[in-house]
């Protein structure tokens, strides 16, 4: 099967493509920057392609030339302090045109990153998880991109019958996340490294789901033939940057991790209470436990180093 991948060369979109190139799909990988994966040891199961998501027209003739089957698009700009322009034309324009040049060609399924973004603060909701059908209260540049790219997406399948699936991501980490909210990453990977680390707030709540895991998740949707919904919250793991820290301390008691404040950010915290049971009982997700994730960060960034791997 040939699978478009926009933005596959990136943070997720890396890792996707190998999990699908593994289980024996051809890949095109479309990407501005093509030199930052290397997929050689992947034969000719994988080809990476310059392209613009901005430009119409490199999208719809690097797709029809790929004769894609199924494309997912994982290009998009993360943070609030792009300029509005530069910002929409890809968060906006480049999401349209992939929408549209898949609706052209005749793609069979098209799967996109939307974000838990659209949700905004979780003081909207109380204590309690976001379901899908909740109302989206985001309000900054990037949540109300996504909100419109849900919007848009919607608008194709009413008008042109297409299929097109979103997935909400909470907050991915990695030992290489760079962008983005990364108080999380930085919480674990700075101290791996053996560099001190300070934060605003102890009891600033984030809710972190490991790199691997959503790829699993985008792979799954991706590969589903008629998903029952248009949009699925991929959950995670609800913990407070406090809490990260003890998580850290444990494994690296030398850990130089400091708050200026214990407590005064709970209440601006964005959601981090979700339902994902949506997600988990359609396709049978089951995530490993945060702790093992936070090791396995610690041992990737520590081997990075030339630094010995630590064990519980």
């Amino acid at each position: 099967m040939s699978i478009f991948v926009i933005g596959g060369t990136g943070f997720i979109g890396s890792r996707l493509t190998r999990a699908l190139a593994k289980q024996g799909e051809t890949i095109v990988c479309m990407d501005i920057n093509p030199h930052t994966a290397d997929f050689s040891d992947l034969e000719d199961r994988v080809s990476v392609v310059r392209g613009d998501m901005t430009q119409f027209d490199d999208v719809l003739s690097m797709m029809a030339e790929a004769e894609t089957e199924r494309v997912i698009n994982l290009s998009y700009f993360l943070g609030n302090f792009h300029p509005p322009h530069v910002a929409t034309k890809l968060n906006v324009i480049g999401m349209d045109n992939c929408f549209e040049a898949s609706r052209i060609l005749g793609v069979k399924r098209v799967v996109y990153a939307s974000s838990l973004a659209v949700y905004g603060k979780q003081h909207h909701y109380g204590e309690r998880p976001v379901t899908e059908e909740d109302y989206s209260h985001g309000h900054d540049q990037y949540a109300m991109h996504k909100i419109f790219n849900e919007w848009q997406a919607e608008d194709y399948m009413d008008k042109y019958d297409m299929s097109i699936t979103g997935v909400r991501p909470t907050n991915v980490t990695g030992p290489d996340k760079v962008r983005g909210s990364i108080d999380h990453v930085n919480c674990i990977t700075q101290p791996a490294r053996g560099n001190p680390v300070s934060f605003p707030y102890a009891d600033f709540m984030r809710l972190p789901i490991h790199v691997d895991d959503i790829t699993e998740v985008f792979k799954r949707v991706l590969m589903a033939d008629d998903p029952q919904h248009a949009v699925y919250n991929s959950g995670g793991t609800s913990v407070s940057m406090g809490d990260i820290a003890e998580i850290v301390r444990d494994l690296l008691p030398d850990a130089d991790i400091t708050f200026e404040n214990e407590t005064g950010g709970y209440e601006d915290s964005s959601v981090f209470l979700m339902d994902n049971s949506r997600l988990v009982n359609e396709f049978g997700l089951q995530y490993r436990p945060y702790p093992e994730r936070v090791l396995q960060i610690i041992n990737e960034v520590r081997s990075d180093e030339g630094l010995p791997e630590i064990s519980t």
